[in-house]
C-alpha cells in the first residue's frame, strides 16, 4: 500500500507539472502559431461616416478579414478633432482586438490645438500600419463664385474680405490647415465654418451655404459632374487624376503642402508580433492593384510603411504644421 501511494504521488507530482509546463508555454506557443487573432478585430474610425478615413478603412477592411481570417468591424466615432475615437482605442485592451483608423492629424496636429487632450498621443496609441497619403484640392461652388481659375478665385478673395466662408471637417484637419496656409500666403480672410466630418461639409458645399473647401477626395465625382469646380490641388505635385489642375505651388503659394497621412494605430503595449502581423498584412494589401486603384478614386496614394517610418512621418508632420497652428493661433472646437 506504501509503495502504490508513492507511486500515486509522483503521478500526481509529474502530472502537475506538465499541467504548469504547458500553461508556462501557451503563450509562446499561441503566438507562434498564429493564434491571434481568435475572434473578430474592431477598427474605430475616429470620422464620421462618408469621409476620407471611413472610406480607407472600409476598403481595407474587406481584404485584412480575408487574411486573418476573422470579421473586421469597422465603427465610427466621431468628434473632437478625431479625440473621441482615438481616445476610446487608447483606453482598450492591447490585445491586438481593437484598432484606430484615423488621419495623421490625430497624433501631429491635435496635441497642438487642445489645451487638454483625454490622451497621450505619443504614449498611449503606437503606429500599426500607414495606408494613404491623403490629397486635398481646393474646390468652389461654382453657382456661387464664378471664377475660372485659382489666380481669378484669389483675386476674388483678395477683393472680399470677410464674405466667403469654407468649410472643413474640424478645427485643425489638415483641410482646415490648407485654409490657413492659404490666408496666410495670401493675406486674405474667410470665414471658417467647422464640420464634425468631411461629409457634412461636402453636403454644404453642394448645397451654396458655403463658398469653397478644400476637399480630401470625397467630392470629386461632384468634379467631374461639373457641380463643384476644382481650382488646385494642396499638395506638392499634381494628381494624376487631374493633371490639368496646377498646385497652390505652381499659383504662387510656394513651399505649399497640406496632405495628411491616413493610418492604423493600437493601444499601446499591444504585442510586437502582432503589430508586425498586422503591418505585414496591410502592406501586401495595399499593393495589390484592386486597391490602389479604390484609394486613387479618392484621389489619394497608398503609402506602405514600417511602424517607425510612419512614426518618423508624424514626428515631421508634427514640427511642420504646429509652427502653422501657432502662428495662426488655431485651437479646437
Amino acid at each position: 500500500m506504501t509503495r502504490i501511494s508513492k507511486q500515486k504521488r509522483l503521478m500526481i507530482l509529474a502530472g502537475g507539472a506538465i499541467v504548469a509546463l504547458n500553461w508556462a508555454l501557451t503563450p509562446a506557443f499561441a503566438q507562434s502559431t498564429g493564434a491571434w487573432p481568435s475572434k473578430p478585430v474592431r477598427v474605430i474610425v475616429s470620422f464620421p461616416p462618408g469621409g476620407a478615413a471611413d472610406q480607407i478603412a472600409r476598403i481595407i477592411s474587406q481584404p485584412l478579414q480575408e487574411a486573418l481570417g476573422q470579421p473586421v468591424v469597422v465603427e465610427n466615432r466621431a468628434g473632437a478633432g478625431g479625440n473621441i475615437g482615438a481616445d476610446a482605442v487608447a483606453k482598450s485592451p492591447a490585445d491586438g482586438y481593437t484598432l484606430l483608423m484615423s488621419s495623421g492629424g490625430t497624433v501631429s496636429i491635435n496635441p497642438h490645438i487642445y489645451a487638454r487632450m483625454p490622451f497621450d498621443p505619443t504614449k498611449d496609441i503606437v503606429p500599426v500600419a500607414a495606408a494613404a497619403r491623403v490629397l486635398v484640392f481646393l474646390e468652389i461652388n461654382p453657382t456661387k463664385i464664378p471664377v475660372a481659375n485659382i489666380k481669378e478665385f484669389l483675386a476674388h478673395l483678395k477683393a472680399n474680405p470677410g464674405r466667403l466662408s469654407f468649410g472643413t471637417p474640424g478645427s485643425g484637419s489638415s483641410p482646415h490647415l490648407a485654409a490657413e496656409m492659404m490666408k496666410a500666403q495670401t493675406g486674405t480672410f474667410a470665414t471658417h465654418i467647422p464640420y464634425r466630418g468631411a461629409a457634412p461639409a461636402m453636403q454644404d458645399l453642394l448645397a451654396g451655404q458655403i463658398d469653397f473647401m478644400f476637399d480630401p477626395g470625397i467630392g470629386l465625382n461632384h468634379v467631374r459632374t461639373g457641380r463643384l469646380k476644382m481650382l488646385a490641388v494642396g499638395s506638392p505635385k499634381r494628381s494624376p487624376l487631374f493633371p490639368d489642375v496646377p498646385t497652390l505651388d505652381e499659383a504662387g503659394l510656394k513651399g505649399f503642402d497640406a496632405d495628411s497621412v491616413f493610418g492604423f494605430y493600437a493601444p499601446a503595449g499591444t504585442p510586437p508580433e502582432v503589430i508586425s502581423r498586422l503591418n505585414r498584412e496591410i502592406n501586401r494589401i495595399l499593393g495589390t492593384q484592386a486597391v490602389k486603384d479604390r484609394v486613387a478614386s479618392l484621389g489619394g496614394e497608398v503609402m506602405p510603411l514600417t511602424p517607425a517610418e510612419f512614426a518618423a512621418k508624424a514626428s515631421s508632420d508634427s514640427k511642420r504644421f504646429g509652427a502653422l497652428i501657432k502662428e495662426r493661433k488655431i485651437i479646437g472646437d
